[in-house]
């Protein structure tokens, strides 16, 4: 009966974000342990979800699941919490044997003090498991390789959607290699080919455009003697030694492995012009997405993306909203504000308040928008995914409240979670079929649920710690000429 060992730790750091991400950032949001954790994501479409179908079709294995965690994308993961993670799945390890690991990896988490910490982390597990254990690990498509890593594993593959709709098959294919593994099979020979470029990840979709060609050749590639054959977008605002695209196979062949990783960077790299991309200025971006015919139209703020970093605390598209006193119905989703969310509720439903919106963490991005606002709605902030990106999936975002200003309500909440799911609005009682307007501070990942609701999406350049503009930032482990 194979037994093995399953951990988990998804986190994106934005090394430009102004505050780091601390333990109680992943305790809201996934922190367990334990068969009763796995079961909480069985059926949904995570990797943990994966983990829990693999088993069913193999009542013969056993699965012990040691720390899982994850947290929105944002600061720098906190020392003090990465290092009680790794202490506690490698007491894990340390406890007993397995017949191989299983690791649920992001791919582009930078604590306070490491850049690269994925690697780290893969590094630690295989010097403790030792050289004669399977180990393998998914990643997620925006993932900052260090080649190093292909060493360390016997397998791994990552994400084939942009957006992420696939994260249980990432986690399946990785399990299907760690099964081949303890089966015996010879061990699999893994590449990780680099290209010393940043880019941006607007034009990375799987529907259409340059990275989804290169996701054609490489599921072209994977045909004998190759297992897997990965892409990685990498993530843009993540300062690390091994920041940008690259290219993973493995293969039963090293030779094959490599020649295929080498040539599928190169077209990524061929690439490279066309994934640059241009925006307008909020104020001429409303003016485009109220100009679209008519329905629902959403407009995006990406440089305060939560799932890229963001703070959800910018005030740029906001101060442009509330100043264009709109005459259609509109949505601000969404002001990461504790201190609104405390104050509604002390208030009341129906209670009119003086908030200063934004800019509560920094005004590096703007002075807060000051404006009258009536208490519309409170809620306990709690849902369930509704898909397809991680479709099940809980979510708490803490006690939230909507605001009105004239047409316009904007949404607070008390933890920071990204609005990307249809069950986000259905919480707040906003009735999408009766809104114009959806500001949303998102980019690619909103476009998973919202690209067939919206008869256009307009998307904005505005200040904000994932700014279009990267080489203003203060790099410290990317050399310049890599931003092009």
């Amino acid at each position: 009966m194979p037994h093995i060992a399953v951990a988990r730790l998804w986190f994106e750091g934005n090394s430009f974000t102004p505050v780091p991400t601390p333990r109680s950032a992943f305790e809201s949001r996934e922190w367990g342990s334990g068969a009763g954790h796995l079961a909480r994501y069985a059926g949904t479409a995570t990797e943990l979800g994966a983990v829990a179908a693999f088993l069913a079709e193999r009542p013969d294995w056993r699965a012990t699941v040691l720390p899982c965690i994850a947290a929105q994308p944002g600061g720098p993961m906190a020392d003090e919490a990465i290092a009680a993670w790794r202490e506690e799945v490698e007491a894990g390890l340390r406890a007993q044997r397995f017949d191989g690991v299983y690791l649920s990896l992001h791919g582009a988490c930078v604590t306070e003090s490491d850049p690269e910490a994925d690697a780290t982390t893969i590094a630690r597990v295989r010097s403790l498991i030792g050289r004669g254990t399977p180990l393998v690990a998914s990643f997620d498509f925006h993932a900052n390789m260090a080649p190093e890593i292909a060493e360390w594993l016997d397998g791994a593959s990552a994400y084939r959607t942009y957006p992420h709709i696939d994260m249980d098959a990432a986690g399946m294919r990785a399990l299907h290699l760690l099964e081949r593994a303890i089966g015996g099979a010879p061990r699999a020979q893994g590449f990780i080919a680099k290209r010393p470029m940043i880019l941006h990840s607007f034009h990375m979709r799987h529907e259409a455009g340059p990275m989804a060609e290169v996701w054609a050749e490489a599921k072209a590639a994977e045909t004998a003697p190759i297992l897997d054959a990965s892409i990685f977008g990498g993530f843009a605002w993540g300062d690390s030694p091994h920041a940008g695209p690259s290219a993973m196979v493995w293969a039963e062949d090293a030779g094959a492995a490599r020649d295929v990783a080498e040539r599928l960077a190169d077209a990524i790299a061929a690439r490279r012009d066309r994934f640059a991309v241009t925006l307008p200025d909020p104020v001429t971006a409303l003016r485009q997405a109220l100009n679209a015919p008519p329905g629902l139209v959403a407009l995006l703020d990406p440089a305060d993306n939560p799932l890229s970093g963001g703070i959800a605390d910018t005030p740029e598209m906001l101060r442009t909203l509330v100043n264009a006193q709109l005459d259609v119905p509109a949505v601000f989703a969404f002001l990461h504000d504790p201190a609104s969310v405390a104050a509604a509720q002390d208030a009341g439903v129906g209670a009119a308040l003086t908030r200063h919106l934004g800019a509560t963490i920094t005004e590096a991005f703007g002075r807060p928008v000051i404006t009258d606002v009536t208490v519309e709605r409170l809620t306990d902030g709690r849902f369930v995914n509704e898909g397809p990106m991680e479709r099940g999936a809980p979510v708490d975002l803490g006690a939230t409240c909507v605001l009105r200003v004239g047409n316009l309500r904007i949404i607070c909440t008390t933890l920071k979670e990204s609005a990307v799911d249809p069950g986000f609005f259905t919480l707040h009682g906003i009735d999408l079929g009766t809104t114009r307007l959806l500001a949303n501070k998102g980019k690619n990942h909103f476009r998973a649920a919202f690209k067939d609701r919206c008869v256009a999406i307009v998307e904005c350049d505005a200040p904000g710690p994932a700014a279009l503009d990267l080489h203003p930032l203060p790099w410290r482990h990317v050399p310049r000429d890599w931003l092009g």
